[in-house]
């Protein structure tokens, strides 16, 4: 069964996204699924007074938005491919922009719960403009609510866009500077933009499909088994739908020890590798040839206990709410700026 994508097209209101998922859908003959806000009734107040009508609003479209997307997107993607014109996590960005103190809080404990249900996108669009270009987009459109749209909620909304999608891990994002594109009237402009879409997909890699959960399984963990673009952070949430259908207990201490456990077995078929290795190096002379010929015997011993290990690192990410991909990326950025060298000669200078 072929695999479909998941494109979602995203960036501050006025930017295009609607217009753009209409272009993509159509030129690569996909679904289009765009999001219902004016049937949001607290939407019209919200602009007239955020402060009042904020948390009315925000947790509409919460709940608007996964009633929508755990509906539509598994349901779509197992016949089609699927182009949207906002992206479920989004959702928070507003969220911390209008909500303070209890009202985020509860907001947050309330999408966090939401959130692991919906699934990723293969491809992120991150429509970008400037704070005067959006507001002469919006003026343009002329939509009766969005009249009384000051430009410092615009601009704050772009600035917490751009941070937002500067950190974004989840899918792989491509950014578009619009504001010398017009992509309505200008065929060539239309293409280009269609052209980068489509080489951001055909460079994306495929990886092989998970073993299968039962069809109550999470609808992120069913899309993650069927293959596709993945990222570490699919793997949790695979593990996730896993724990959930089979029942797997969560505490931090056994899953420790079982880490622990599987880091022994890895050690074991090390050892073993190394001493079949010096068997062999006797016989042949030749020691790295030996080492070779030893894992070889042993990979896909290895391959299994290196797997267990890496199972029990993503479930104890799970377990202490930490994104696994993020820290390692951080920690890595960390690590390449960092002078080895310079740091193995200062310990050997104070041994």
């Amino acid at each position: 069964m072929p695999y479909n994508e998941y494109i979602a097209i995203e960036g501050a209101i006025g930017v295009g996204k609607t217009t753009l998922a209409r272009m993509v859908s159509e030129e690569l003959r996909a679904s289009l699924l765009l999001e219902v806000f004016e049937e949001n009734p607290f939407l019209s107040d919200f602009y007239a007074d955020r402060q009042r009508y904020a948390f009315q609003t925000q947790i509409f479209f919460l709940l608007s938005r996964y009633h929508q997307q755990s509906r539509i997107i598994p349901q779509t993607l197992a016949r089609e491919r699927l182009v949207s014109d906002y992206l479920f996590d989004k959702d928070r960005l507003f969220a911390h922009l209008n909500l303070i103190n209890d009202e985020l809080a509860m907001y947050e404990r309330v999408h966090r719960i939401l959130g692991e249900q919906i699934p990723a996108p293969d491809l992120v669009v991150y429509l970008r403009a400037s704070t005067d270009v959006l507001m002469g987009r919006i003026a343009l459109r002329d939509r009766p609510y969005e009249r009384n749209m000051s430009r410092d909620y615009i601009d704050s909304l772009r600035l917490a866009y751009d941070d937002f999608f500067s950190s974004y891990a989840s899918a792989p994002v491509l950014t578009i500077d619009t504001d010398n594109l017009d992509f309505v009237r200008s065929r060539q402009d239309r293409g280009y933009v269609i052209g980068l879409v489509r080489t951001a997909l055909e460079q994306g890699s495929i990886q092989q499909a998970l073993p299968q959960l039962k069809e109550q399984a999470p609808p992120t963990g069913m899309r993650i088994l069927k293959g596709g673009r993945r990222r570490l952070g699919d793997f949790q949430r695979f593990h996730r739908a896993l724990d959930q259908e089979k029942g797997f207990g969560s505490d931090l201490g056994m899953n420790f020890a079982g880490l622990t456990e599987e880091v022994g077995e890895v050690g074991r078929e090390v050892k073993l590798s190394l001493i079949e290795a010096e068997r062999l190096a006797d016989r042949t002379g030749n020691y790295q040839e030996a080492l070779d010929r030893a894992i070889a015997g042993r990979r896909e011993l290895l391959a299994e206990e290196m797997a267990d290990v890496l199972a029990y690192l993503l479930k104890l990410a799970n377990y202490t709410g930490i994104d696994l991909e993020e820290a390692y990326v951080r920690k890595m950025g960390r690590n390449w700026r960092r002078d080895f060298e310079s740091r193995i000669r200062n310990l050997q200078e104070e041994a």
